[in-house]
């Protein structure tokens, strides 16, 4: 049973690709204002999940409610509109090569505004500017390193204003210092913006750093929805082998098996 004030809502929400069962009985509720990280294991169906909160997948059965909304029931052009109230940060950034930063960051507005090109050029540094990056909207990707690239496509995740945030493994590839600063800048960004944010990610020092509450996605299902000590205390095996970084006996059975 949800909440009336929950924005997301997914409830009993399966997806499976041929025969490969990877979502399986869904449900999760998130409330607005909160960061929301999911974890699991690697491979386990998370990026799945958050294909499914921007409509991107449909689930084979369930409902994915985005306040009240089913978005199964969208047309294509309620769902394009949907679309611009979230806000997506990529696994590797998927920043346009061929774009500058500037262009990078103005490309959502230029498509989904018909803006005048002052008022694009005045919200690309002021997105920047949130970032902590000002004075390379004219560099190429190529030319940033790791981190530059993370916050250059969350600046360009916040080009409209989005009320939801959906971070898909922000961290990946990122030395444990910037791990850390992107980690504080995402917080930073959510708190000051009031916004809801989805993260999902495989680091529990980013989650236990970050989360108003830890959701544990296990074999298709989330197994816990908690706050971060509660899911630290957890009696449930799955979480303290996840936790100690203990192997999954059933998953090994599993390999083994081809």
């Amino acid at each position: 049973m949800t909440l009336k004030h929950d924005i997301i809502q997914l409830e009993q929400v399966y997806k499976s690709f041929n025969s490969l069962k990877v979502l399986r009985g869904v449900d999760l509720a998130i409330r607005p204002g909160e960061i929301t990280v999911i974890l699991g294991r690697s491979g386990g169906g998370k990026s799945v999940l958050l294909k499914h909160l921007l409509g991107l997948m449909l689930p084979d059965r369930g409902q994915v409610r985005v306040e009240g909304q089913d978005i199964g029931a969208l047309s294509e052009s309620q769902l394009f509109a949907l679309r611009q109230r979230f806000g997506y940060l990529f696994q590797n950034g998927a920043l346009f090569d061929s774009l500058s930063v500037g262009e990078n960051v103005a490309f959502p507005l230029r498509e989904h505004t018909n803006w005048r090109r002052v008022k694009i050029e005045t919200v690309v540094q002021e997105k920047l500017t949130q970032v902590g990056l000002s004075g390379i909207v004219d560099k190429m990707p190529g030319e940033l390193s790791g981190g530059m690239r993370k916050r250059v496509a969350l600046a360009r995740a916040l080009a409209l204003d989005p009320e939801i945030l959906l971070f898909d493994e922000p961290t990946t590839g990122l030395d444990p210092i910037m791990t850390a600063t992107i980690g504080e800048l995402i917080a930073t960004t959510v708190r000051r913006l009031q916004v809801t944010a989805v993260i999902i990610s495989h680091d529990l020092g980013l989650a236990f750093s970050l989360a108003d509450t830890i959701a544990f996605l296990h074999r298709g299902r989330i197994i816990s929805h908690t706050d971060p000590e509660s899911f630290r205390q957890s009696s449930l095996e799955p979480i303290q082998q996840f936790i100690k970084g203990t192997p999954d006996s059933m998953e090994n059975l599993e390999a083994s098996w081809g």
